[in-house]
C-alpha cells in the first residue's frame, strides 16, 4: 500500500499553492465564526461544560487534516452525535459525580475512536450500507425534534430533562408557569434572529452590490453576532436571572489518558458505555461519508470510505485525549465550507489553529454569552435537519420502506435515540429477507418478429406449449431456495402438456449451496414429471460456481447461452 493512501496529505500537499491557501484561509475564517458558538452550544446539548466543545475542536481538526481525504468535511461537535452522548451518560451515571460524568464522555470518545479506527483498517465500510436512507431519514428528523426540545428548558429558563420527547414535553409543561421572563426574552429573540437576519443580511448586500461571496460570508457570520450582541444586553443590563456561560479556563487543553484503572465502574455501565459508543461511531461515520460524498462528487472527486473511517476514528482518539467528547462532522458547517471554498483538509486545520488562538486570548469575552442564545443556535441548526421532502416521497415510492422510516422515528421521540436506531436497523434488514425470500417470478414469453422475451402478464407474448419460460428476479440463495421449488410445482401443475422447463437466469447474480440443492430437488421433480430442466443466459460467475459442482453434468436438460436459442431448440 502507497504511503500517500495512509496519508492523503503527501498527495495533496504536493500540489498545494498559494491559490489554494488563500481559499482554505477564507473558508477556515468563515467555519470558525460558525464553530465557536455552535461548539459551546453542543457541549452543552451533550451535558458537559462548554470549554470541551472548544477542546473537541482542535487537536481532532489537526489530525483529520493529515489522513481525511474530504477538503470540504468539516469535523468537530455534531448536533446528533452530542444528543447521543448526553443520552448515554444519562442512562450510565444517573446519580454520580460530575467526574465520572466527565470522564464518562471521554470514554466514549476514545471508545468511539477505536472502533472508527479498526473499521477503517479492516476495511468494513461496506457495514455502513446496512442503515438504510429511510432508517437514517426517520432517525435523524426524530432525533433533530427530541434536541429542539431539549432546548426548551434553556429558552425558558427552566430545568427541563428526560431521555425522550414525550418526558421532555411533559417535564416542561410542569414547570412552565415558572418560566424566566428575560431569558424567554432573550431566547425569542436570538431565534428570530438567527432566521431572519441572514436573509436581511444577503439582501442589505445585494443592494449594495456586494458579491456573492461576501453576502453569504455576511450571512453565515450571524451566529457571532448574535453571541456578542446577546452577551452585551446581558452585560450593559445586569441581566442576573439569565443564565451565562460564565468562566472559560483560559488556555488549551492537557492532553492525557484516563487510567483505567481508577474507573471502578460496573460491568454493566462498561457494556451500555461500549453499546453506545458502537452506535455513536457507526451514525457519525454514516453522516460524515454522505456528506463528504455529495461534495466530492460535485468536484469529481473520490472519497475512500474506509479511509474516511480512519480520519475520523484518530480525530475521536484526539478528542478523547483532549478531554472531550464524542464528534463527528457537521452538515451545516460542511455546507459552509464547501461554498467558501474550501480546496483540502488544510482548511480545517487552519480553523483549528483560530480556535487555539480564540481559547488562548478571547475566553473571558464570553462569560456572559447566555446559555438562551446558544440553546436558539441548537434550535434553528436542528430544525433543518427534519428532510419533510424525503419522508414525503418515502410514503409515495415504497410503503413498507416508509414503515421503517415511522418506526425508527416514533421509537426515537417516544423511548430514546438508541432504541430507535437499533429498532429501524432491525426493521429494515427483516424487509429486505422478506422482499428476497419472495422474489418476483415472472412467465416468459417472446415477443413476436424479436429475439426478446418478456413476462406474458405485462406484454402481448408468443407462448409454446411445450416450454415453461421462467425468471426470477433475485439471486437464489438459502431464504428463497424453497418458496422456488413451490413456484416450479405451481407452474408444472397449471401447464400439464409442457415438456420442458427453462430457467432464464439473467437476472441471477449468485446461487448458494441450498440454492443448489433445490435447483437439484427442481430436476428430479420435472423428471418425475416427464419434463426436462434447462437454464440459458447464465451469468459468468455463476456459470463458474456451477462448474464447481456436479450438476450441469447430471441435470436433465441443457445449457443455452441465450433464450431464444433454447426457444428455437425446445419449441
Amino acid at each position: 500500500m502507497h504511503l500517500t493512501s495512509l496519508l492523503p496529505i503527501l498527495r495533496w500537499g504536493r500540489d498545494y499553492r498559494r491559490e489554494t491557501l488563500a481559499s482554505d484561509a477564507i473558508a477556515a475564517l468563515i467555519i470558525t465564526m460558525m464553530m465557536i458558538p455552535q461548539s459551546l452550544a453542543y457541549a452543552l446539548l451533550a451535558g458537559l461544560p462548554p470549554q470541551l466543545g472548544l477542546y473537541a475542536s482542535m487537536l481532532p481538526l489537526l489530525l483529520y487534516a493529515l489522513v481525511g481525504s474530504s477538503g470540504a468535511l468539516s469535523v468537530g461537535p455534531f448536533a446528533i452525535s452530542s444528543i447521543m452522548t448526553a443520552t448515554a451518560l444519562s442512562a450510565a451515571f444517573p446519580e454520580s459525580a460530575p467526574s465520572d460524568y466527565l470522564m464518562g464522555a471521554v470514554v466514549l470518545a476514545l471508545s468511539s475512536g477505536m472502533m472508527l479506527l479498526a473499521f477503517g483498517v479492516m476495511r468494513l465500510g461496506f457495514l455502513s450500507n446496512f442503515l438504510s436512507f429511510p432508517v437514517i431519514t426517520g432517525f435523524i428528523s426524530a432525533s433533530a425534534l427530541v434536541i429542539a426540545a431539549s432546548q426548551f428548558g434553556n429558552l425558558t429558563g427552566l430545568e427541563v430533562s428526560g431521555a425522550n420527547l414525550l418526558t421532555l414535553l411533559r417535564d416542561l409543561g410542569l414547570q412552565l408557569p415558572g418560566f424566566n421572563g428575560h431569558t424567554l426574552a432573550l431566547g425569542t429573540a436570538a431565534v428570530l434572529a438567527l432566521y431572519f437576519l441572514p436573509r436581511a443580511l444577503k439582501s442589505l448586500a445585494s443592494r449594495l452590490d456586494a458579491s456573492v461571496f461576501w453576502a453569504e460570508t455576511l450571512s453565515k457570520a450571524t451566529p457571532i453576532l448574535v453571541m456578542c450582541l446577546s452577551a452585551w444586553v446581558v452585560a450593559q443590563f445586569d441581566l442576573q436571572q439569565v443564565a451565562v456561560v460564565g468562566i472559560i479556563p483560559q488556555g488549551l487543553p492537557q492532553l492525557q489518558l484516563p487510567d483505567i484503572n481508577d474507573l471502578n465502574w460496573s460491568s454493566e455501565r462498561w457494556q451500555g458505555l461500549l453499546s453506545s459508543a458502537a452506535l455513536i461511531s457507526l451514525i457519525g461515520y454514516v453522516s460524515a461519508l454522505s456528506v463528504a460524498q455529495s461534495f466530492a462528487a460535485k468536484r469529481r472527486q473520490r472519497i475512500n470510505p474506509n479511509q474516511e473511517a480512519v480520519g475520523l476514528g484518530l480525530a475521536n482518539l484526539a478528542s478523547g485525549v483532549s478531554g472531550a467528547f464524542p464528534i463527528s462532522a457537521s452538515m451545516s458547517r460542511s455546507a459552509v465550507s464547501f461554498k467558501a471554498g474550501a480546496q483540502t483538509p488544510a482548511a480545517g486545520a487552519f480553523a483549528a489553529l483560530l480556535v487555539g488562538f480564540s481559547c488562548l486570548f478571547l475566553t473571558p469575552f464570553l462569560y456572559y454569552v447566555p446559555i438562551a442564545s446558544l440553546a436558539a443556535m441548537i434550535l434553528v441548526a436542528v430544525i433543518s435537519l427534519v428532510d419533510v421532502a424525503a419522508i414525503k416521497r418515502a410514503w409515495g415510492y415504497n410503503r413498507s420502506d416508509f414503515s421503517a422510516l415511522a418506526l425508527t422515528a416514533l421509537l426515537t421521540l417516544v423511548q430514546g435515540v438508541e432504541l430507535g436506531l437499533v429498532s429501524g436497523v432491525l426493521l429494515s434488514i427483516t424487509l429486505y429477507l422478506y422482499r428476497s425470500s419472495n422474489p418476483h417470478v415472472a412467465v416468459i414469453g417472446k415477443i413476436p418478429g424479436t429475439e426478446h422475451f418478456r413476462n406474458r402478464l405485462r406484454h402481448q407474448v408468443e407462448l409454446s406449449d411445450k416450454i415453461i419460460g421462467v425468471r426470477i428476479d433475485a439471486s437464489l440463495y438459502f431464504a428463497n431456495a424453497r418458496f422456488f421449488e413451490d413456484e416450479v410445482n405451481s407452474l408444472v401443475a397449471r401447464y400439464p402438456q409442457a415438456r420442458h422447463m427453462v430457467l432464464q437466469c439473467s437476472s441471477i447474480s449468485d446461487i448458494d449451496t441450498s440454492a443448489l440443492e433445490s435447483l437439484r430437488s427442481v430436476d428430479q421433480h420435472l423428471r418425475g414429471a416427464g419434463m426436462q430442466f434447462h437454464l440459458s443466459e447464465v451469468k459468468g460467475p455463476v456459470m463458474d460456481q456451477l462448474l464447481r459442482s456436479d450438476f450441469i453434468e447430471t441435470m436433465s436438460g441443457k445449457m443455452f447461452v441465450s433464450h431464444y436459442l433454447a426457444w428455437e431448440a425446445l419449441s
